[in-house]
């Protein structure tokens, strides 16, 4: 059903195709998952915490400049009392920055922590949140394999925003700090060419900006298409991920199969995709490094290229040389920052780009409730379950339902207590009404009215969280709301008995029980949690003749006075409970005009 699309997800392939293509839109999709988070106060105190220690450090470096040219005038004057004065100062200053570097480094990891903490929490929240996963992944691509953006995507935006937030941050600062100085140290510089001399105010500012400009524009020009590389290499990656997990969860099949070299290409083809984007991105990376190295190196001798002219025409001082060299230095690196980051930039955009649009994806759903050619899931108000003039679209292809079935019998209505089997044609999908009273299959039309009573699913194939055995009996319930005395007595009427000593016992249950011993574990969840109206499909196929008879036993004595509907063909369900049968029939194209 991967891929599948209708006229309800619409309207959110047009949101995540505007917010794919707007950084604008990405921000506030960030921010309003920001704003909605737990975490918000949390990283707001630690994020004013930073701001006063940055604010501190650059005061710091500020003096330590001013530093500079006592220090080198005592060197120039052979000075020893002055140039341990100095010593001492630098002590004192270089002190207090060291133990400001270490708390900005502690509330720089702790802002990135809890950063990460409200955003993955959100966008698991969202994707988690009713059957918005799994109508994801049956509508479109970003729901095939999600684990990327999740977790390692949302780890990269969480810890690079506040990694660039508070480089930027602390730029600014310092920009804003040694333009003045720089300006002041440079204002007054005198040049002298023959008998002609001229000033040139802040030249050395002007120096910096060009220099930083320089950068900024080759940096631009050379690594323009490291956003889309990086988000490229991300997309691959998942595919791998995916690749490797898929192989991993059906070891048994590929192995009995022989289907080890089938399954090596498949693995080795989504390897040989991240191995390319990796070589695009390294080659794009190195080119950059042309510039950021090149740029980089040139700082060294660039500042004192610059303020030479004073020194020489003798203006300055050496030690107000080195002064203003450092001054350059700093904002030089301040106004460089871009250009630094512009790799890093890249990467937190794609990051940005991925986290936000599955986002838009999963919080569009709330609005695709209802609409032309969508079945109406509402509750009954008399208690009952009620099927109306019920149509299942089988098959979508963009607005038309090129395939579709219903049921026989036009309006259905079930009461508290009965027992109801639903069967068909050959080649009617019973799983996509089971779907559709469940809510996860909106394609068709008609009604389906629920009782106020929670209704109960069990597919064909359940889930079988890791974890301790006595999470796997009361899921999706606590463990700890039910005794081990209960727990004990369900294992033994569905004949696992040998298991009540092991429920403390984590493990790939899915692996230790074979299917039939999954399904008896099912049927003991069932009888814990005691359902009012419980909603199978095609649960007895397939097993062993003592199992299914064991299963429907529980069906007919112990769930008495549950209501049961039952979607298949077990003659062991109908024989045991009496149950009144209904059926699906083919119908054809229900939406046959796409353009409607």
């Amino acid at each position: 059903m991967a891929g599948l699309q209708s006229k309800g997800f619409t309207e959110t392939d047009r949101v995540v195709a505007e917010v794919e293509a707007s950084f604008s839109r990405q921000l506030a999709m960030a921010l309003d998952s920001f704003w909605k988070s737990d975490a918000r106060n949390r990283i707001l105190g630690f994020a004013f915490a930073l701001v006063v220690v940055i604010l501190a450090t650059v005061y710091g470096t500020v003096q330590l400049n001013h530093w500079n040219a006592p220090f080198y005038n005592a060197l120039e004057r052979r000075d020893l009392p002055a140039f341990l004065t100095e010593l001492r100062n630098f002590a004192i200053i270089a002190g207090v920055l060291l133990v400001l570097n270490v708390v900005q480094a502690w509330l720089n990891q702790m802002t990135a922590l809890y950063m990460r903490e409200g955003l993955s929490r959100d966008v698991v929240d969202q994707w988690l949140n009713g059957a918005r996963a799994y109508r994801l992944s049956v509508s479109s691509a970003l729901g095939v394999n999600p684990d990327q953006r999740l977790h390692e995507d949302a780890r990269k935006l969480a810890e690079m925003t506040t990694s660039l937030s508070i480089g930027l941050f602390n730029a600014t600062i310092l920009l804003v700090s040694f333009i003045g100085v720089l300006w002041g140290l440079s204002s007054a510089f005198t040049f002298k060419i023959g008998d002609w001399s001229f000033q040139i105010p802040g030249y050395m500012v002007w120096g910096a900006l060009l220099y930083a400009l320089a950068a900024s524009l080759l940096s631009q020009l050379v690594g323009r298409k490291l956003s889309r590389l990086n988000a490229d290499r991300y997309a691959r990656e998942a595919d791998l991920r995916f690749s490797l997990m898929r192989a991993n969860e059906n070891l048994e099949a590929i192995a009995v199969t022989r289907g080890e070299a089938t399954e090596r290409q498949h693995i080795n083809e989504s390897l040989d995709g991240v191995l390319l984007s990796i070589r695009h991105l390294a080659l794009a990376l190195t080119n950059l490094t042309w510039v950021t190295a090149g740029f980089g190196w040139l700082a060294i001798i660039v500042p004192i290229l610059i303020a030479s002219p004073a020194y020489f025409a003798g203006t300055i001082s050496f030690g107000g040389l080195m002064m203003a060299a450092a001054a350059f230095t700093q904002v030089y690196s301040a106004l460089r920052w871009y250009v630094d980051n512009f790799g890093a930039i890249a990467d937190w955009r794609a990051a940005l780009m991925r986290v936000t649009v599955l986002r838009a994806a999963l919080t569009t759903m709330n609005d695709n409730e209802g609409g032309s050619g969508r079945l109406t899931l509402a509750r009954s108000e008399d208690g009952t379950l009620r099927l109306e003039n019920l149509e299942i679209c089988a098959r979508v292809n963009g607005d038309a339902c090129e395939s579709a079935f219903h049921l026989k019998e036009r309006d259905v209505v079930i009461s508290a207590g009965d027992r109801v089997m639903v069967n068909g044609d050959h080649g009617v999908n019973r799983k996509l009404l089971f779907h559709a009273m469940a809510g996860l299959w909106p394609f068709g039309e008609g009604r389906i009215l629920l009782p106020e009573e929670e209704l109960v699913f069990v597919p064909q194939a359940g889930y079988l969280p890791e974890g301790r055995l006595r999470s796997l009996l009361t899921y999706p319930s606590l463990s700890g709301t039910v005794d081990d005395a209960a727990l004990v007595s369900a294992l033994q009427r569905v004949g696992l008995g040998e298991y009540a000593r092991r429920l403390d016992e984590k493990g790939r249950w899915e692996r230790i029980l074979d299917k039939d011993e999954q399904m008896a574990l099912a049927f003991a969840n069932i009888l814990i949690r005691k359902p009012r109206w419980l909603v199978m499909q095609d649960v007895l196929e397939g097993l062993e003749p003592e199992t299914e008879s064991r299963l429907t036993k529980i069906l007919a004595t112990d769930l008495a006075e549950t209501t049961l509907i039952y979607l298949g063909r077990s003659l062991a369900f109908a024989n045991a409970t009496g149950a009144r049968a209904l059926h699906l029939e083919k119908s054809g194209l229900l939406w046959p005009d796409a353009a409607t």
